[in-house]
């Protein structure tokens, strides 16, 4: 693994031939992934361990990294999710109160290359021309040959469960953290707290302290979790989280989310969103470049205020294909005017593709949490069964 005194050369290869030279700062091999950008001037932390990265490559637009070092409760998961990390200038040296380690002992903690020295003015804008694209990053070889077949050779994310690889593998409940739970008891019944179950497709760990800030016990469930086994679980209403990769690939979620519209109020961001426009009969598709960063503006149709918005994602609701659906449209990008946000018309469910739990970004969009706990209080006791 590289240290801070070793640098060694390091290729970042894209699939369209296109080469960038560096050095590494953190890790030792060959990466493979979507290679796409983001935009957030803070956060690496948070973008790193964001389980929505699962197999990109992310190159940070804010020349330096590392500055503040890592700390121990900015996690949005267990473990680091992106495959590599580019920046263009890393700072050895961490100055924050808060800080337990470096940015680069943390990639090697998890066996995760970080390189240093791209241009990743000239990357981002080439990505912005030509669109993300598979790339590998190598410390190992210069043959850009044998890189570029690798590449190729790389499926990408289209057509792809990405959700599987980063799913819970048992249900957990968090209370101030990841805590086990007993199958046969998972909720405090001493606690009138609202319960909700969240369908774990990748759920950022700030999603959570949000919910139990607005006065919910979590109960977090894999993704592949049966419709009746959730509403075998009794909950006051349902999250639906974010994740990676392509919504239309996880068949079995948007299943599930069909399932459940109407049972129990639903509310879902980002991927969450997506699944609720599938099980609506709507499409999704690839965005060019997507949205990565916490600046992004997003109007809210209903009282015409515009929030600037955290956001994580490679594909978006299709606007055309809602046309027919029962739902309002209540959300806009006003970068691209692409679909942010809706509510069913007759059944207790919204959802919004951006991230009001911020981390990184503004907390301009936090009030939806409140919303969620709003509606569980209108129809989580009248469980209407269809």
């Amino acid at each position: 693994m590289a240290s801070p005194w070793e640098r060694t050369p390091a290729l970042l290869v894209l699939e369209d031939g296109t080469v960038f030279r560096g050095t590494t700062f953190a890790g030792h091999g060959r990466a493979l992934g979507e290679v796409v950008f983001n935009t957030s001037m803070s956060g690496y932390q948070e973008v790193l361990t964001d389980p929505s990265y699962k197999g990109q490559i992310v190159a940070m637009t804010y020349p330096l990294a590392g500055t503040y070092g890592i700390n121990d409760e900015d996690m949005e998961s267990a473990a680091i999710q992106v495959e590599g990390f580019v920046v263009k200038e890393y700072q050895n040296f961490p100055s924050s109160w808060r800080s337990t380690r470096s940015l680069a002992d943390f990639l090697n903690q998890y066996g995760k290359i970080g390189i240093e020295g791209i241009d990743t003015r000239a990357l981002t804008r080439h990505i912005r021309v030509v669109g993300a694209m598979r790339g590998i990053i190598a410390t190992d070889t210069e043959d850009v040959k044998t890189l570029m077949d690798q590449v190729q050779a790389f499926p990408g994310l289209n057509d792809v469960d990405m959700v599987r690889h980063v799913t819970c593998a048992q249900p957990y409940r968090w209370k101030e953290g990841v805590r086990p739970v007993d199958p046969a008891h998972p909720w405090d019944a001493d606690e009138p707290r609202h319960r909700v179950v969240t369908l774990d497709c990748g759920v950022k760990y700030n999603i959570l302290r949000k919910l139990e800030e607005a006065g919910c016990q979590v109960l977090v469930v894999p993704a592949a979790t049966s419709p009746q086994a959730i509403l075998d679980l009794q909950p006051d209403g349902v999250f639906l989280s974010n994740g990676p990769g392509d919504p239309a690939a996880v068949h079995y979620v948007i299943e599930t989310v069909r399932d459940l519209m109407g049972r129990r109020p639903l509310f879902g961001i980002c991927l969450g969103h997506q699944m609720m426009g599938l099980a609506l009969r709507g499409r999704t598709f690839k965005l060019k470049f997507g949205h990565r960063g916490a600046n992004q503006p997003v109007k809210d149709v209903t009282t015409g205020k515009v929030e600037i918005t955290s956001q994580n994602h490679g594909y978006c609701v299709d606007l055309e294909s809602m046309k027919d659906a029962p739902v309002r449209l209540t959300h806009f990008n006003l970068n691209d005017n692409t679909l942010e946000g809706m509510e069913h018309l007759e059944l207790p469910a919204f959802s919004v593709q951006y991230h009001p739990e911020a981390s990184p970004g503004p907390h301009d969009a936090s009030y939806l949490f409140d919303r969620f706990i709003r509606l569980i209080q209108k129809h989580g006791t009248a469980r209407k069964e269809l």
